[in-house]
């Protein structure tokens, strides 16, 4: 075939068997056609072509035919790694009651605690009735509110996250790889037509020196899956010349040929030639692991983000909290200057409290401004973009429960969910496949070459064509060739470094596995330890409590100093955030071990699809 001849037209047929209706100078359609040709020539032509399909039909297992007849299991895709479609796109929640062989309410926790007395008990109730705040209007600000659950939070990560959107788009590329590789295998239609007219003068008298010829033909190239080719192929020639010794002239001749060449050691067997395929597909398998690693993590960070807003909040409302007690200290302290049973520096004392606890607010708040913006960016909503005034109100509590897990048993658990791992696995069938690969490289190239040719001749292209059906001259030929490199070096250096990858990814395989238990055992681990925070940081901050009341007693008592109150006012705050602290990082350390096991927390399962905005528009 010489792709350089702009005479010769190349239709590619695809799986519904349309065929794009281009034609080459020889190949006239309609009225033109019938009157260039007789009746027969159409007739031969058309059944070329239909002979040339129905073979390929029958060579679909080996072609690229994708006909319903040939959809048998022996047929499929050659993957060996097969993932079921709903380990990559359905991501499991992870519910630690499932998992805990013991679980514990907080409040099941704090019965065998100290008892709070009333006056200690009414101030925890009273900070914790600020967390209730979601109204139109925050009373604070004065600025508009959303009040979001974590649910909802979730929901909006899912539907408008940037990074998602982009992530979403890769597994459909990625699709589109795997379809370029299945075309390679798909059957063409090949038309090309010549006309010549030749007038050279000649030395002897047996040779014509005006020749003129009009040429054509007509075929179908099939690639088969066993690394072969198989061409159906008709050509026609029409020659006239005005040597006095032409037997016929003009002379009308046609062929209809089928030629086959099949490699039968190096490039031979479906598994070789379908390598591409295989290929495509694994990392297809990978894209899509590793989309539902980062919708994992994605959800994950909204998670993070949620429970460090709500931390945030809390935080504020403390120092504001703080500095209302400040302020109430300052004017104790100025009534009892004012009665004279106070010296005048305890105003002055108050007065630099107050001051200090200013300071902490204006902290406090631009710290919940700035995790406000981290997650309205993660939720990316029209509404609660980062330029809003909208204040999110936390519509989730905390709900601490103390679980006893088995590490070892999550740690199992983990290598059949982690899509890291997985995406590791499906490389290790990459590096099998191409070892063996790298092996038939080594082999010597032998091709298996055979052509069967009908010839037709005749003083018209009826005769001609009724030689040809008729089969009365028939030609057989067959070839073989034999190519051995001397040293083949390339080859073995090939299937050395196919060898050596397939050692690197086991090796990156084992060290993940020991990664992801340590991750599993480190999550189980802090889950623990801020259980044990959540429950101490509540009974420093109850006893802080209790303390802050003696001091303010003691001080009406003029036994102690703005001083003292102020420090026991700082103390009980510190308690409190360090409460809240401890709360938020239980609930984010459960986030974590959710991801450390390949899992989401949540009411329900998360099962995402592929985006593909150009679905209706490209078919």
């Amino acid at each position: 075939m010489n792709k350089t001849n702009p005479s010769r037209l190349f239709i590619p047929v695809d799986h519904t068997g349309e065929i794009t209706r281009s034609y080459s100078p020889w190949f006239v359609p309609g009225r033109l056609a019938r009157a260039c040709c007789p009746d027969r020539v159409v007739r031969v032509a058309k059944l070329t072509v239909a002979a040339a399909c129905i073979a390929t039909c029958m060579l679909g297992p080996f072609t690229g035919c994708q006909s319903p007849l040939f959809q048998s299991d022996q047929w499929k895709s050659a993957r060996d790694y097969d993932v079921p479609a709903d380990r990559l796109r359905s991501i499991d929640r992870f519910d630690p009651t499932e998992r805990a062989t013991e679980v514990e309410t907080l409040e099941q926790a704090e019965a065998s605690a100290a008892p709070l007395t009333d006056s200690a008990a009414d101030q925890l109730a009273r900070y914790r009735s600020a967390l209730g705040i979601a109204q139109e209007t925050d009373p604070d600000t004065g600025l508009p509110t959303a009040a979001l659950t974590l649910d909802e939070c979730r929901a909006h990560a899912l539907t408008n996250n940037l990074d998602l959107k982009v992530q979403l788009l890769s597994p459909t590329i990625s699709q589109q790889s795997i379809s370029e590789e299945r075309a390679r295998f798909e059957a063409l239609i090949f038309a090309n037509g010549n006309l010549s007219k030749n007038d050279t003068p000649t030395s002897s008298t047996l040779s014509g020196s005006q020749v003129d010829s009009l040429s054509g033909d007509l075929g179908v190239r099939v690639p088969l899956h066993t690394g072969g080719q198989l061409t159906f192929d008709l050509p026609v020639n029409k020659v006239e010349t005005n040597n006095v010794f032409s037997t016929l002239n003009p002379s009308y001749s046609s062929d209809f040929s089928i030629s086959l060449s099949q490699p039968l050691l190096r490039n031979a067997g479906k598994r070789v030639n379908d390598y591409s395929i295989r290929i495509a597909e694994y990392q297809n398998l990978q894209t899509e692991a590793r989309t539902k690693l980062e919708i994992i993590r994605v959800l994950a960070d909204v998670d993070r983000g949620y429970w460090r807003l709500y931390a945030a909040r809390r935080a504020l409302e403390v120092t504001m909290q703080e500095y209302d007690l400040a302020v109430a200290q300052l004017a104790r302290a100025q009534r009892m200057v004012d009665a004279g049973s106070s010296p005048e520096v305890e105003v002055i004392r108050a007065e630099s409290g107050v001051a200090e606890r200013l300071e902490a607010i204006i902290i406090a708040e631009n710290t919940l401004r700035s995790r406000e913006r981290d997650l309205k960016r993660m939720l990316n909503n029209a509404d609660l973009s980062m330029e809003t005034t909208t204040v999110i109100v936390p519509g989730t509590e905390p709900n601490p429960m103390h679980f006893v897990l088995n590490p070892t048993e999550l740690a199992d658990a983990s290598l059949d969910q982690r899509m890291d791992l997985l995406d590791t696995e499906i490389q290790l069938a990459q590096n099998r496949d191409a070892i063996d690969l790298a092996r038939n490289g080594m082999l010597p190239l032998v091709n298996l070459t055979y052509r069967y040719n009908v010839n037709g001749l005749g003083e018209t292209w009826n005769e001609s064509f009724d030689l040809l059906v008729d089969k009365s001259y028939e030609d057989h030929a067959v070839g073989v060739s034999v190519e051995i490199p001397l040293g083949n070096k390339g080859a073995k250096a090939g299937y050395r470094r196919a060898l050596l990858s397939r050692l690197q990814t086991l090796a990156t395989l084992e060290q993940r596995e020991n990664m992801i238990r340590q991750e599993v055992y480190n999550t189980v681990d802090q889950l623990e330890t801020n259980w044990q925070r959540v429950l101490a940081s509540r009974q420093a901050a109850m006893t802080a409590a209790r303390n802050l009341e003696a001091e303010q007693r003691q001080y009406t008592l003029g036994l102690r100093t703005s001083t003292d109150v102020l420090d026991a006012q700082a103390r009980f705050s510190s308690t409190q955030l360090s409460e809240i602290r401890a709360l938020t990082e239980y609930e984010i350390a459960k986030v974590d071990l959710a991801v450390a096991t390949g899992t989401l927390l949540g009411a329900a399962n998360v099962v995402w699809e592929p985006d593909d905005p150009l679905a209706d528009e490209i078919e």
